[in-house]
Formats: structure tokens, C-alpha cells, sequence
């Protein structure tokens, strides 16, 4: 063996400190670290789907529970949390359409309305009560349009906008809308005045430039504020998320308008969550539901609209957007429904899709209050975000989206558990317990299945 010279040694222990440096970290999740705060997961039965809900089609008090309970239950369903609430503009009660209260045009935005009230305004009401017998605390109601005689272009659809002088008359609208919900026991807790302003939709759609928005926000707020509502505004429910980013900025350039926002609100259509939102404030993806043309309950056949594909979006648009909430579009409706739930039409029955599945295993775990906590790992078929609860029980969810089997061991940070337990969602099993994760004094470790969604708890 040769000496090592006086000059190989300094490199030879430069190389190993080097080595040392680049080795990769322990995968680890650090629970004593909070970052963003989670709000929920919810779903709308807007447009008359919770009448639909209610048997308007068939479906009988026994199987309404049962669907009630899917959606609802904390123990046999998801437990979501959140109910999204369309605000009417129509002046009919055909389905698909939602029910404006001020029908008739009083004869000018100063000129005093007449608002009709029928306490059920489209199964609403009624699905809010059942929702608060079920524990949920927040309900977001949202405006499409305005009524017809505010607007532009004299209809709820196709667009138009608000014109500057009924911004006053539309505050008002939309605090006496929360009015009637409170005086039936129902709390508004977040209000929005539009949906998808960057958008001209056929049915009822209303655009907003940014400017426009803030510049309306500055009017709501004050008749907010005045009301004695206990409600926050939200704004803006941009169809695409990146498309929301111009909405936000406008709103934290204005004292005014940012001082009204409460929560910021995006659906991400255009394409993936990239990017956080440019605020501080807590931010929702308060909207958003797969592509395709037909009923699918698949859970991964690369439609890209089955159960595996809502999973990842919940995991990118929490990890990258930073999102609080993630509330999907429809909860349960009729035909080629891209919801979660199949009703017969007509009749007394109901499917349930993977979808579903892959909502459920973040909702019923991942409770309102939690907050989310860091994740470090290296490989990149693994999408894992990990939260902890308010009553300290720990949750972590790993989508595998390798073909093949894997396994990963993590260094658990402020946390340890003798019992862990594992629930595996894939193409033959939904929230199943499976004997799949342990843990030896601070470390876990966990077998995951290909493809398949493998959900962690830690009490």
C-alpha cells in the first residue's frame, strides 16, 4: 500500500467532506412545522341537484340518506365540510336553472325591491340543514350572474356585466340572499359575487375584469360590514387558476378591496394549479371537476378523468397552490355527470364513482382546522402530503403512481406511534384498512401499493 503523501491527504478529506454534503437527506415529515392552515373539503349541489337529492326524480328517504351519508358522515362517508351554494338569477324554476330572489325589475337600481323568498330555492335550504345536522360549519354561497335587468347585455347568460349604477343594488341583493339563509337558521359564512368572470358561459355567466371586481368589492364590502352578517367575502372564482392570479394582485394592490377579502377563490379548468396565489390570505380551489363526456367509476384506465386524477389534483393544488380548501364541483347529479355520485333518473337508486373515493380519503381524515406539515422525500412517483389535526391525531396520504410496488420510510419529526393505521384506495379497494405501515420508535415505515392511493394515521 502506498503512504499518502502530505498533499493527497487535504484532498482526499476535501472529496469525503464533499460526499458528506452532497448525500441526500432522510425522507422525513416534520409535524412540529405548521404551514398553511386546511378550511375543508366540500362539493355544490347548486342548479337544482339538491332537489334532485331530495327525490325530485325518484330517489326515496332511505337511499337519500344513504347518499347524505356518503357525503356527509364523518364515520360512513366523507365527511365533507364545506356546502358550495349557488345564488340565482333566474326567473323561472326550470331545472338546471337556480331561482333569483328579485324576479322583477323594481324600475331603477335607486327604486326599493321586492324580494320573493321560498325558503327552499331549489333544494338548498334544506340541503344546508341537513348538512349543519352533520357538523358542517361553512357554507359558501356564490353568484353566476346578477339578475338580467342589472346587467350589460339584459340577460343572465352570455356574459354582460354589471352595470356601475346597480353595484349598490347588487350588494344589497347579495346581503339580503345571506339575510334569508340566516333567518333560516343557515349562517352564510363565504360570500362570493361572481363565478368565473374571466368566462362567457351560455347559461348564467357574468364577466369582471380585475379592476372591475375591486372596484365592486369597495361597494360590497361597507354593505357587508353594515349588515351585521357574520360572512366573509371571498373573490374571485376565476375559471383557471393561473387566470385568478391577475384577480388577486388587483385585490392586494387595493387597501380597500383587500381589506374586504377574506379568502381568496380559484377553479383551476385552464389547466393544473402552477403557481401559488400572490397573497397572504387563506386560498380555496373552490371549483373544478374532470373533463369526459360519459358517467366513468373507473379509478385508473388514463381517461384522465377517473378517481387517480382527482387524488393527484388534490395533492398538487395543496402542495402547489397551497390551497386550504378543495372544493369539488358537483356532489351528486343525473346522466353523463362528471360528480361524484350517479342518481337514477328516474329512480330510486345511485352509483358511486372512484372519484369519490379519491375525495373521501382526504376529507374524512383531513379535518377542518388542521394544518398541513412538511414532507421531504426523493422520489418523484411518490406525491405525499402529510397534516395534523386539531385533536393531534396525524395524517399523511401517499399516492404511489408507479406501476410497481414500493416502499418508503420516513423520520417522523415531533411525532411517533406504536399503532399506526394504513387504508388503501386503488382500482378494487376504497378507504380499505390494510396492514401496509409501522413504526419503530420515531421512523415509519409503509408498503405501497402500484398505482393506489395509501392513506396514514397517526393518533
Amino acid at each position: 500500500m502506498k503512504r499518502l503523501t502530505a498533499l493527497a491527504l487535504p484532498f482526499l478529506l476535501a472529496l469525503t467532506s464533499a460526499t458528506a454534503v452532497a448525500a441526500p437527506a432522510r425522507d422525513a415529515i416534520d409535524f412540529r412545522t405548521a404551514l398553511q392552515p386546511i378550511d375543508g373539503f366540500g362539493f355544490s349541489m347548486a342548479f337544482q341537484r339538491a332537489d334532485l337529492l331530495h327525490g325530485a326524480r325518484g330517489l326515496g328517504p332511505a337511499k337519500r340518506r344513504e347518499v347524505l351519508d356518503l357525503l356527509l358522515s364523518k364515520d360512513k362517508g366523507a365527511g365533507l365540510s364545506i356546502l358550495r351554494l349557488g345564488i340565482g338569477s333566474s326567473t323561472d324554476r326550470v331545472y338546471d336553472h337556480m331561482p333569483t330572489i328579485l324576479p322583477a325589475d323594481p324600475g331603477g337600481p335607486d327604486a326599493p325591491p321586492e324580494y320573493v323568498w321560498d325558503g327552499w330555492d331549489g333544494g338548498q335550504v334544506w340541503l344546508a340543514k341537513e348538512a349543519k345536522s352533520y357538523g358542517v360549519e361553512r357554507f359558501y354561497a356564490d353568484a353566476w350572474s346578477a339578475p338580467a335587468f342589472m346587467k350589460t347585455n339584459g340577460s343572465e347568460n352570455d356574459g354582460g356585466e354589471l352595470r356601475p349604477a346597480w353595484r349598490q343594488a347588487y350588494a344589497d341583493y347579495l346581503v339580503q340572499y345571506a339575510k334569508f339563509y340566516r333567518q333560516e337558521g343557515i349562517g352564510i359564512t363565504d360570500l362570493g359575487f361572481t363565478n368565473e368572470p374571466d368566462w362567457t358561459a351560455a347559461y348564467a355567466s357574468m364577466r369582471f375584469t380585475p379592476r372591475q371586481a375591486v372596484d365592486f368589492l369597495k361597494v360590497l364590502g361597507p354593505a357587508v360590514r353594515a349588515s351585521g352578517l357574520k360572512t366573509g367575502l371571498v373573490c374571485c372564482d376565476a375559471a383557471g387558476w393561473d387566470r385568478q392570479v391577475a384577480y388577486t394582485r388587483a385585490i392586494e394592490a387595493d387597501p380597500a378591496a383587500a381589506r374586504s377579502v377574506r379568502t381568496v377563490t380559484g377553479h383551476r379548468y385552464s389547466g393544473p394549479t402552477a403557481v401559488p396565489q400572490p397573497t397572504g390570505k387563506p386560498v380555496w380551489m373552490s371549483e373544478w371537476s374532470p373533463d369526459g363526456a360519459t358517467w366513468n367509476e373507473n379509478w385508473d384506465d388514463g381517461s384522465g378523468y377517473d378517481g387517480l386524477a382527482v387524488a393527484a389534483d388534490i395533492q398538487n393544488t395543496l402542495t402547489t397552490g397551497n390551497a386550504s380548501a378543495y372544493v369539488y364541483w358537483t356532489g351528486a347529479s343525473l346522466g353523463a355527470t362528471r360528480g361524484l355520485i350517479q342518481l337514477a333518473d328516474p329512480g330510486d337508486d345511485y352509483r358511486v364513482s372512484k372519484r369519490y373515493w379519491a375525495l373521501a380519503a382526504f376529507s374524512r381524515f383531513i379535518r377542518p382546522g388542521a394544518v398541513r406539515v412538511p414532507v421531504t422525500h426523493a422520489d418523484q412517483a411518490l406525491k405525499i402530503t402529510a397534516f395534523r389535526n386539531t385533536d393531534g391525531s396525524r395524517v399523511i396520504e401517499i399516492l404511489n403512481t408507479a406501476t410497481t410496488e414500493s416502499s418508503a420510510a420516513f423520520s417522523l419529526r415531533g411525532a411517533h406511534d406504536r399503532h399506526p393505521d394504513g387504508y388503501v384506495t386503488d382500482g378494487t379497494r376504497s378507504i380499505t384498512p390494510a396492514d401496509v405501515v409501522s413504526t419503530h420508535g420515531t421512523t415509519l415505515t409503509a408498503t405501497l401499493a402500484p398505482r393506489a392511493l395509501t392513506t396514514i394515521v397517526l393518533d
